[in-house]
């Protein structure tokens, strides 16, 4: 088989480029997100770490909390923010789920190894305070697009209690993750992502959740959009391949694209909302 060129990875990995209608959905994501705040029962830039950076949007649950679910933006790690996805919050409050929005330091200021920490830190902090936003303890939850759809499978392959005394090695309910990428080697030749994240490739081995273990039982759900590039549906099935013992669940949501997938987790008929849910069950 033929190496792949840089033209090839583009067209494998390249999001914005085959969805040409992506700003679109970044101005509905981000005007739909003011109404839901303006709506919520919510908390704006929490700090859960030391870096400006590290803040969380909390957005209570309508009645009695399920539990709370950690959702991370994606923007391929350099770009976009916890407050361009406020409005996923909004149905996923009405059944009765807590909703918490980490942000995270941007390449190329930190390093992908440095976004996983503070991940892993976000984590823990919610899993410690849950309760006084009126969540269960204990009752923690892990899902992303994109960019953080591959945090959300590295928290659910860290052994928290490695990290910290207080945490146990389980966690987390679950992790859904939506059009991620789990194996990194592959962005180290797309030039238009590299340029910023600078993987190497001890790097990418290192923060590729696809060549570590599941850190426990926990059910893992994946999803893409039926229109996304050949590179993304490449990733879900080769997390199937290595995580056999936890991926539950694959979701292909028909007729989206790497942008629009995202309403379907603000849509209570959906499998992807059906499926979010599931983790508290």
């Amino acid at each position: 088989m033929a190496a792949l060129t840089p033209a090839d990875y583009e067209n494998l990995y390249n999001a914005r480029a085959a969805a040409p209608d992506f700003q679109q959905h970044f101005e509905r994501w981000q005007s739909s997100s003011v109404q839901a705040r303006s709506r919520a029962d919510g908390y704006l830039d929490i700090p859960y770490g030391p870096h400006p950076m590290q803040t969380l949007d909390i957005f209570r649950a309508k009645g009695p909390s399920r539990g709370m679910l950690m959702f991370i933006h994606g923007g391929y790690w350099r770009s976009l923010d916890k407050s361009f996805q406020s409005f996923l919050a909004t149905e996923l409050n009405a059944a009765g789920i807590t909703v918490a929005l980490p942000n995270y330091e941007l390449c190329p200021k930190i390093s992908m190894d440095g976004i996983v920490m503070q991940m892993v830190q976000a984590c823990a902090w919610l899993w410690r305070n849950a309760s006084h936003f009126g969540a269960p303890a204990g009752k923690l939850a892990v899902s992303g697009h994109s960019a953080g759809g591959h945090l959300a499978a590295m928290m659910a392959a860290c052994r928290f209690d490695c990290y910290a005394a207080d945490l146990p090695r389980e966690l987390l309910l679950g992790a859904l993750c939506i059009s991620g990428v789990y194996d990194l080697d592959p962005i180290r030749h797309v030039a238009s992502v590299n340029g910023d994240v600078r993987l190497d490739s001890k790097l990418a081995e290192r923060c590729s959740p696809a060549w570590m273990p599941p850190a426990s039982h926990a059910p893992v759900i994946t999803a893409v959009g039926e229109r996304e590039p050949q590179g993304f549906h490449d990733q879900q099935a080769l997390l199937r391949k290595r995580w056999k013992s936890a991926v539950t669940q694959e979701i292909l949501c028909a007729g989206k694209h790497h942008f629009d997938i995202l309403y379907e987790l603000n849509q209570p008929s959906t499998a992807l909302f059906k499926s979010a849910l599931s983790l508290f069950e």
